[in-house]
């Protein structure tokens, strides 16, 4: 009877409980990548699953009416390279054109298609730029609304928390004795054996807990709420 309680020990010292609460798979803080002025914020949607709609938006007037302008000198300029193109290709055919009218048809060219290419560059900033300030969240929860209409926002500013609430996990804190195996032992979650494994271990301690490591589980999302504490055993 010693001899098995002595056996059997090692196991028990080793199956440690531990509590962890039931974390969105991830969660961001989306920060501006512009500065600007914001002109709408969807504060109804805070707190709730956002399928498909923009909850931010920041000023982009000036882009548009820039947009515009590029968008009509980029056409002007692409029948500008064409012409200069064209002229270029048909006068350095000509036996009797000297060198100099050649190359006064090649610089001529190059010039209009640098400034076709600038131009091509500059819409396709000021249409990105326009595009980040529409904050347009597609499947995911948004926590919390960080900025308010009205706000003006550098780059880096934070706008909004949101998370992936499309499946959740549990993080943990394991001591180094409890690492040994750990691909063979099961995990118990509230009591009852389940199917899953530690999908992540982190190599550093960690700052805080500086005796023990880092680990996370992943689990399907939860029918109820989130942040339930459930107990978890490795065993």
């Amino acid at each position: 009877m010693k001899l098995f309680l002595l056996l059997c020990t090692p196991l028990l010292l080793f199956a440690k409980v531990h509590y962890a609460k039931v974390e969105a798979y991830e969660s961001i803080v989306l920060k501006s990548a512009v500065s600007a002025l914001v002109m709408d914020v969807d504060l109804e949607s805070e707190g709730s699953l956002v399928h498909d709609k923009r909850v931010i938006y920041l000023d982009d007037r000036l882009d548009k009416i820039n947009l515009k302008t590029s968008n009509a000198k980029l056409e002007i300029l692409h029948e500008t390279l064409k012409r200069k193109k064209s002229y270029f290709q048909r006068i350095n055919k000509l036996i009797t054109a000297s060198n100099t009218q050649k190359d006064n048809a090649f610089y001529s060219f190059v010039s209009a298609k640098n400034n076709y290419l600038d131009m091509e560059y500059k819409v396709a900033q000021l249409k990105d730029s326009i595009e980040k300030k529409s904050i347009i969240l597609k499947n995911k929860y948004m926590y919390k609304m960080i900025v308010r209409k009205g706000d003006f926002v550098n780059l880096g500013s934070p706008l909004l928390q949101i998370a992936d609430i499309s499946k959740a996990k549990l993080v943990l804190f394991l001591e180094p004795e409890e690492l040994t195996g750990l691909e063979e032992k099961s995990i118990y979650l509230d009591g009852e054996k389940t199917a899953y494994k530690v999908d992540k271990v982190w190599k550093v301690a960690d700052e805080k807990f500086i005796s023990s490591y880092r680990a996370e589980i992943y689990i399907p999302a939860p029918k109820g709420l989130f942040s339930k504490l459930m107990k978890v055993e490795i065993k």
